[in-house]
């Protein structure tokens, strides 16, 4: 394996040696005029050529062989590249204002700012440089329609995204995309400014993602994919992958206030700490914090709370480099009325859907993040990226999903709890050069990561405080190196895109259990340490007929990795399986107010994970294998000036293969999911939007006798905005409908009963939820 590996670098150099082109080159720089901040991708568009090009992350652009003073090409060409030794050109991106200027032939400098201004659906041009198939060009579009105002909405910006709540409102989300119940994050890998927030051998539940250390005011932009075809991206990356980033630079500075129903208060502060003389000199620091209360709907009040700090401070290295510090804390804490059986609500063992039967249910989190990043332009069209981050972690959880069913006396409550340090490194070294026929873009990276648990454990309690025993007791050790070769190829209207990763896993797990406990059996014998590694190639083609239109053809192989508590007590086996997929799709701009991508697509997966909901031996166990198919759908519409529409469509047949026909249902796997709305935007501050979340009924269990119950939800929100203030009102579920926001096939007993009964248990879903919030800028 290493062999190949080595031949194929090998095969790159020569390549990332040739010189550049000996042409006449124009090049500069696209930013944000008030902050300075790079644009990436923005369109810088030749008026003597008719040609585009486009920004990299440093918002750089070069006109290649740049040919000044003549007036051939697009009639406006003709009528503005006439001056001589200047070339026209009209620089776009998303979300601001177009801007037409000349400049000098062969500046290596240029400097281009644009204004944020309203959405303008016509000026968006389909871009051959994201990548293939690329979701660069729908995530900057809906990020200026739909505004994220929770962690929650930060997730649902997602095309084909669906999120439930079911433990009170501090623990991570569950995430449906993609005919996946992926339940906190088996499945889709989450990461902020490059530092990953899905933790391995969680306590909870493998690839636990918990997003509420992320302000919302405090991002600038998200990137998304679907499927295992990202070389950059690997651990839990099979339905997809979502990445955020934080604003660089405060445009302006933010307090914000909020009070709704439920007892809801928060309170948002975005403060610069530099002056504007700094920020003329490439700096830049700023603080933002977050502090937030909510007591639920639910009769037994959540008391939820959580408070967030976030720093970021940015300072250029002599000419070439530019160092980024970030630092974050967060805690939070809550009670939980948990998961009610339907007959706890019929029976009236309840008064009602927001009752509670477990009263000590609920749970504590803590994170904290520091993160260093230095990015640096060399010589030769070279780029390097290095980042090294830590983290510090801490959770506790008391649930009880089947009340008396293992232990009709005592109950059936237990303890999820963990301490863990989290440490890991990131570094690309990248390559563009322009050769006669046509851009070629090389990458090299490297990553390490190591999660140290101690202890991490589940055990037996009572009255959330007391441990009558341990289920698991132990401390977990894992490390994952990993290495990716990217190539990619631009000619004409074409784009090949070639990726390699290969990853390597060590895991270890000391079994600290009482002898006399259940635990200890269950590592008897076996070996503590396994270790395996696993190589993934991955291949895109793209076609970009026009700025109109686009087709891609996607394929390649991911992987989620199994807990080390798995690994272990299997003995070192079925620790990486494997994911194969592959995606047709288009973009397609049929108007000039008109965005659609579309894609059919197929995924297999080597080994789906289940869960269980009660205190058997394992949380986390290894199932069979699976096969989906699906297609999906996302339209953007600009109706006139200041009216906007969309519509998400993700339909799934997600299917079992190793089990008999009527039982080959992939429980809560979601099979059509539905978002759309109206946004609008009035010169007059007027803004707002209304829109719609639905789901499908699903299969609750493997042969479809219970039925997870779908949902139409409704939300609105309308805000006055002003140069320096904003007021406006949110609301939740507008009209009021009874709806289920998770929903899981439970096995319980409750205390009054003799025998437990198998059938779904669900957490109600928001009943009308209002809000209102007041901001200041400055």
């Amino acid at each position: 394996m290493m062999k190949k590996i080595l031949a194929y670098l090998l095969f790159l150099l020569p390549w990332t040696a040739l010189p550049a082109q000996s042409q006449k080159m124009t090049s500069g720089r696209v930013v944000d005029r008030a902050t300075r901040e790079p644009l990436e991708l923005a369109v810088v568009h030749d008026l003597a050529t008719g040609k585009n090009s486009f920004t990299d992350k440093e918002g750089r652009f070069v006109l290649p062989g740049t040919a000044a003073g003549k007036g051939s090409g697009t009639p406006a060409g003709r009528r503005l590249g006439t001056m001589a030794d200047s070339v026209s050109i009209v620089v776009s991106f998303i979300g601001y204002g177009r801007r037409e200027i000349r400049i000098a032939a062969g500046v290596a400098d240029a400097v281009v700012g644009l204004e944020k201004s309203s959405l303008d659906l016509a000026a968006v041009t389909i871009s051959s440089k994201a990548g293939a198939g690329s979701f660069h060009t729908l995530s900057q579009i809906d990020l200026n329609m739909q505004p994220a105002r929770s962690a929650q909405d930060l997730l649902r910006l997602v095309p084909g995204l669906f999120i439930a709540q079911h433990q009170g409102g501090g623990k991570a989300e569950q995430i449906f995309l993609r005919g996946f119940d992926a339940d906190h994050g088996t499945d889709v890998s989450l990461s902020v400014d490059g530092m990953p927030v899905n933790l391995v051998s969680h306590s909870h539940g493998q690839g636990y993602a918990d997003l509420h250390f992320l302000i919302p005011e405090t991002v600038s932009g998200y990137e998304f994919g679907k499927g295992p075809y990202y070389a950059d991206h690997g651990d839990f990356t099979t339905a997809g992958y979502v990445g955020y980033r934080t604003i660089s630079v405060l445009d302006r500075n933010r307090i914000e206030i909020e009070g709704g129903q439920f007892h809801t208060r928060r309170a948002v502060a975005m403060i610069n700490l530099l002056s504007e003389r700094a920020k003329e000199r490439g700096q830049s620091a700023y603080i933002a914090g977050e502090a937030l209360y909510f007591d639920g709907p639910f009769d037994y009040a959540e008391r939820f709370t959580r408070s967030n700090l976030f720093g970021k401070w940015i300072t250029p290295v002599g000419a070439n480099n530019k160092l980024t510090l970030t630092l974050s804390t967060m805690s939070s804490g809550w009670r939980a009325s948990g998961e009610i059986p339907e007959r706890a609500v019929a029976e009236g063992t309840i008064p009602d859907r927001f009752g509670v039967i477990d009263s000590a249910q609920g749970g504590y989190t803590s994170r904290s993040n520091a993160a260093v990043k230095l990015s640096s332009t060399l010589k030769d069209h070279f780029t390097l990226e290095n980042q090294v981050y830590y983290s510090r972690y801490f959770f506790n959880l008391i649930s009880n999903f089947t009340y008396h069913y293992f232990y009709p006396a005592a109950g059936d409550e237990f303890r999820q709890h963990e301490s863990r340090n989290l440490a890991g490194y990131n570094g690309r070294l990248t390559h563009v050069v322009v050769l006669p026929s046509g851009r070629l873009s090389s990458t090299i990276g490297a990553s390490l990561r190591s999660d140290a648990i101690d202890p991490s454990y589940l055990a037996h309690t009572l009255g959330g405080q007391t441990i009558l025993h341990y289920i698991q007791l132990g401390k977990i050790r894992e490390t994952n190196a990993s290495g990716i070769v990217e190539e990619s190829f631009e000619s004409g209207k074409w784009l090949f895109a070639a990726g390699l990763r290969l990853d390597y896993f060590h895991f270890y797990y000391g079994n600290l259990a009482p002898a006399s406990d259940s635990a200890a059996a269950i590592y008897s014998g076996v070996a503590p340490v396994s270790h395996k590694a696993i190589l993934c190639p991955k291949v895109s083609v793209q076609y970009t007929a026009s700025p109109e239109w686009q087709l891609y053809i996607k394929s390649g192989k991911g992987f989620h990795s199994n807990d080390a508590r798995i690994v272990i007590a299997h003995d070192g086996h079925e620790i990486l399986p494997a994911a194969y997929g592959a995606d047709l799709g288009v973009n397609w701009r049929p108007h000039p107010n008109w965005f659609i991508n579309a894609a059919i697509w197929q995924l297999y997966l080597e080994q789906e994970f289940t869960f269980g909901a009660d205190l058997g031996d394992q949380a986390v166990s290894p199932g069979g294998r699976t096969l989906r198919k699906g297609i999906d759908l996302s339209v953007r519409y600009q109706i006139n000036s200041w009216l906007y529409t969309y519509l998400n469509t993700d339909l799934a047949r997600p299917k079992a293969l190793d089990a008999l026909k009527g039982r080959d249902y992939l429980p809560l796997a979601p099979t059509l999911t539905s978002t759309g709305g109206l946004d609008a935007r009035l010169r007059n501050g007027i803004n707002g939007s209304i829109g719609y979340r639905t789901m499908r009924n699903r299969a609750a269990n493997a042969d479809y006798s219970l039925t997870a119950r779908g949902h139409f939800v409704t939300d609105l929100t309308v805000n006055y905005t002003r140069k320096k203030f904003e007021i406006g009102v949110a609301v939740e579920n507008l009209f009021n409908v009874t709806w289920n926001e998770a929903e899981f096939e439970t096995t319980s007993q409750l205390k009054n009963e003799t025998h437990p009964v198998d059938e779904v248990s669900f957490t109600p879903g928001n009943p009308f939820f209002a809000k209102l919030k007041c901001s200041i800028f400055f």
